[in-house]
């Protein structure tokens, strides 16, 4: 049963559980890194045999099969996949940033410009556990920035053909390769490059330990999104909500996996053992209730910030979540004291499932406090900025004295130098 905390009962940096689960993992990702690094395709196979239970001929999936797993996806999933696929690009248009000059002085031109990264790497879990939206949610931004090729990874299923619903996804989307492997040496892979796996610029996309280990060390190597942890949701209620929906929506992220966070904060106790009550009752129906229950007897949590509604929202900007609900009335009205979280659903009728489909809003998003200081995926994720700086001589000639006095400083005689050399005669 979820545990019941008075405010103060419990310090609000420990209320969702934040453990390194990846740190146990650090030496055998290390050796299928390099593995892969000297074995290439030949050590994909291999793992793929180990790990996937399946022998493939070849790693790449190719047109014929994608045209196949198309067109076995039932057709009223495939418009929602469109549907949602289209809510997706018409927020993420928005956020594309433009290049620009300035160019106020006479003879001096700056500016910044914006450009694509080349190559990127989608990370898509797969056999049982299929995920098309995160196809949709990670290379639709790609795609929108302008990014050259996206290459998908994504583990095999027990007959060697990846799930159709993930290939579906992959064709609305527009992801130009995709290969059947999945695991750490799927991240390994994408970083350095095998016989069939192209080497990219930025890997993303979810995984489990495996998966964030291995983009963890491939770090500098290439660019990765976020390391992501386990999901958390929390949910900032008054007494006036339904029980049955906020304890609902506290299950959409328990049912994750064991290790997934669901907080509840409100202002009411008798609220509280009312969605107390709610969960015992409806997790037994849930088909992953093993989970659920684990989930929520181990990090589940619900805070009483008695009669005080601003002090619950003060208890989430501190713990900083993945998924912030608002369960209240007016919540437009809360907006402004709400200062980090990794995406905010407003009122009683914005359940956290949502962003996680359809809505259009990323739902790849800053979890284990990291909301404090970074942001959800975004179009932002997918390009990369160059400084542009333009002089003529006689724009140099009036500032070279300055720029090699401050070189001078610093105790920089070449910087200095170059100021002023063009000024000199030959």
């Amino acid at each position: 049963m979820i545990s019941i905390y008075k405010y103060g009962e419990v310090p609000n940096s420990e209320v969702f559980k934040r453990e390194n689960i990846a740190s146990n993992v650090e030496g055998d990702v290390e050796k299928i890194i390099a593995d892969v690094v000297a074995n290439g395709d030949k050590a994909l196979f291999a793992y793929c045999e180990k790990f996937d239970k399946v022998q493939l001929s070849s790693l790449e999936v190719t047109e014929e099969e994608i045209a196949e797993a198309f067109s076995s996806v039932e057709e009223k999933f495939i418009a929602i996949i469109e549907e949602a696929a289209e809510n997706i690009r018409n927020f993420h248009k928005r956020q594309v940033v433009n290049s620009f000059f300035i160019n106020e002085k006479n003879g001096v031109i700056t500016g910044q410009r914006v450009s694509p990264i080349e190559k990127v790497g989608l990370y898509v879990p797969g056999g049982t556990a299929a995920y098309p939206s995160t196809v949709l949610m990670d290379s639709i931004p790609a795609k929108i920035a302008g990014c050259h090729e996206i290459v998908m990874v994504t583990p095999p299923m027990k007959n060697g053909k990846v799930n159709p619903v993930i290939l579906a996804a992959a064709k609305i989307a527009g992801v130009d390769r995709i290969f059947k492997v999945g695991g750490a040496q799927a991240v390994a892979a994408l970083a350095y490059g095998t016989e069939s796996v192209p080497k990219v610029d930025k890997i993303v996309g979810p995984g489990n330990a495996y998966v964030a280990e291995a983009k963890k060390q491939v770090f500098g190597k290439v660019a990765i999104d976020m390391i992501a942890g386990p999901s958390e949701i929390l949910v900032v209620a008054d007494s006036t909500s339904s029980p049955k929906n906020v304890a609902a929506d506290m299950l959409s992220q328990a049912e994750h996996d064991r290790m997934a966070s669901a907080v509840l904060v409100t202002d009411s106790f008798e609220f509280a053992g009312k969605v107390s009550q709610e969960l015992e009752r409806q997790i037994p129906l849930l088909p992953r209730a093993e989970i659920a229950r684990a989930s929520i007897d181990n990090n589940g949590k619900i805070i009483v910030a008695e009669n005080d509604l601003l002090l619950a929202i003060d208890i989430a900007n501190e713990i900083a979540p993945e998924h912030l609900e608002l369960c209240v009335d007016n919540p437009f009205d809360y907006l402004d004291k709400v200062h980090h979280a990794g995406s905010i659903f407003m009122g009683k009728y914005c359940p956290e499932a949502l962003g996680d489909y359809f809505a259009g809003p990323n739902h790849t998003l800053p979890t284990s406090g990291t909301a404090r200081f970074s942001s959800p995926l975004s179009v932002d994720d997918f390009v990369k900025k160059s400084q542009i700086i333009y002089y003529t001589k006689d724009a140099l000639d009036k500032v070279a004295d300055k720029v090699a006095y401050f070189a001078s400083k610093e105790g920089l005689d070449a910087h200095a130098k170059s100021a002023t050399v063009r000024g000199e005669k030959e």
